[in-house]
């Protein structure tokens, strides 16, 4: 039984990228396409959940990595597949997301190329699959890297107003991040002799490096995984990037890849820098509250619908890297938390959105209005998105944020308000827009650009209740999540004592 579920694991990444791949190269059929586009998605998105319901059978008590491939491949620079408490739920998100993102698709009728929009779509889900499947740090990167290019390619090709500028403004900052993050993996495989992170812990646990040259690798880590992730002030590349790439991919760019920075933190840089990470938690903390704050004000300012949910998706980081800072079991997996959760609720707030601004043709929340009548079914995911996202009970999001604020409490009680006044701005810029957009009448230049009021269609609702019901199970029951964290978060250093 254990080789099934290894064979399982290396096909839900191989098989969207074989996927993509032949669509790239075979002139196939629209229902060919459609038909290997739905196999691409489906199976890693089943094989996920599978081995997410197996984790705590096959775990190793040694290593707390379940379903390792090591029967399967060999050899340091190969890559090597397997799952622990802090992979599986950013491995189960890519799964799921991937799925939405491609039954959105599938829906839409107006996608010119479709062939080679789904290819890039199932390369980059792959490539996200194997970035948290991979116990290989150099392969993390690789494969994060496979997942990246599409979204350059796809928004050139089929991005909105200002995909070009935005197209090159994230190549730019994610290229230079990715650099900074690859010379501290370079370095750390200098000093551990492996990329592969059991034997980097194994080695690193034996004989610790040095304070001074765990200060000197990690900034490298910090800021380049940081720019990822849009840490302040590294963030001004994501709100255009969003608001211009097309649906799908803004779901799975936002919703999964700008987590990797966010779990490569978790998974390798506080694991094996343990007394630099503590050092630099201050800094962190500082730098989270500016995205907590600062950009929540700037989220408040917007009246785009897109560029609201793009902002918002940039401020809500910074509860995730408070959750790091707070130096504590509970903070970090408030964090893992908060990016599961989220990552739900922002791929749907993406695909609402732009549904919303491609009906009515019209961009503005001021100019709507009255829009619930009209579209009962749309507002009631849309409203659930928002109310998901700004921390109900009953979603993922709400264990998230509780769990960071009474871990970063203890950090500092300063930080733990300013935080909280972040969710406050959250909650105002999020039921405002619902108020703006649902509510009242419409301005008369909505009524000009001709809007088409049409509700959700039953392909459009599939992947909204996918992303619903994930979020609403988590939330329901969080310890599916947290049952795996715990041991693989109570054995990182950085995490022994709290920060007084």
């Amino acid at each position: 039984m254990q080789y099934f579920y290894e064979y399982l694991l290396t096909a839900s990444v191989a098989v969207p990228l074989a996927c993509g791949c032949i669509l790239a190269v075979f002139p196939l059929s629209n229902k060919a396409a459609r038909l290997a586009t739905l196999a691409g998605l489906i199976i890693p998105a089943l094989a996920s959940l599978f081995l997410w319901e197996a984790f705590s059978d096959f775990r190793a008590p040694d290593t707390g990595f379940a379903f390792l491939t090591s029967a399967i491949y060999s050899g340091d620079l190969m890559p090597l597949f397997g799952l622990n408490g802090i992979s599986l739920p950013m491995f189960v998100l890519a799964g799921i997301v991937g799925l939405a993102a491609g039954l959105w698709a599938l829906g839409q009728k107006n996608i010119e190329s479709f062939r080679m929009y789904a290819a890039l779509m199932l390369i980059m889900s792959g490539g996200l699959m194997g970035a948290f499947a991979s116990v290989n740090t150099l392969w993390m990167y690789m494969f994060h890297e496979f997942a990246l290019v599409p979204t350059f390619i796809a928004m050139c090709v089929w991005g909105g107003q200002g995909r070009r500028t935005a197209a090159m403004e994230m190549a730019v900052y994610l290229t230079l991040g990715a650099l900074a993050a690859l010379v501290g993996l370079i370095m750390l495989f200098i000093n551990s002799g492996s990329f592969n992170l059991i034997d980097m812990m194994q080695s690193f646990s034996a004989m610790p490096p040095s304070a001074a040259l765990q200060n000197f690798i990690f900034p490298f880590l910090l800021f380049g995984l940081g720019t990822l992730v849009s840490l302040f002030p590294f963030h001004s590349w994501a709100p255009r990037t969003y608001a211009a790439a097309p649906t799908s991919f803004a779901m799975l760019h936002a919703g999964v890849l700008k987590k990797f920075g966010l779990y490569m933190l978790l998974q390798v840089a506080l694991p094996l820098l343990p007394a630099a990470a503590k050092d630099w938690a201050g800094v962190l903390a500082a730098l989270a509250l500016c995205n907590v704050v600062v950009i929540g004000l700037i989220t408040m300012a917007q009246r785009d619908v897109k560029m609201m949910v793009s902002y918002s998706s940039v401020s809500h980081m910074g509860i995730c890297f408070l959750g790091i800072a707070s130096m504590s079991v509970l903070g970090a997996g408030g964090a893992v938390l908060m990016m599961f959760g989220h990552g739900l609720s922002v791929a749907l707030l993406f695909m609402l959105s732009n549904a919303l601004v491609n009906r009515l043709n019209q961009w503005n929340m001021l100019w709507m209005g009255g829009v619930y009548s009209k579209m009962p079914v749309f507002a009631c995911f849309f409203v659930a998105a928002i109310l998901a996202t700004i921390g109900l009970p009953g979603f993922a999001n709400f264990w998230g944020e509780l769990s960071v604020l009474l871990a970063i409490w203890k950090f500092s009680p300063v930080v733990c308000a300013v935080g909280a006044l972040g969710l406050i701005i959250s909650a105002i810029y999020g039921l405002r827009a619902v108020a703006w957009i649902f509510m009242g009448k419409p301005d008369k230049r909505l009524i000009e650009a001709e809007p088409v009021y049409e509700d959700l269609t039953w392909q459009e609702r599939i992947p909204a209740i996918l992303l619903i019901a994930a979020l609403v199970f988590v939330g329901v029951f969080p310890d599916s999540i947290t049952s795996g964290l715990n041991d693989v978060l109570g054995s990182i250093g950085a995490y022994a004592t709290n920060i007084k």
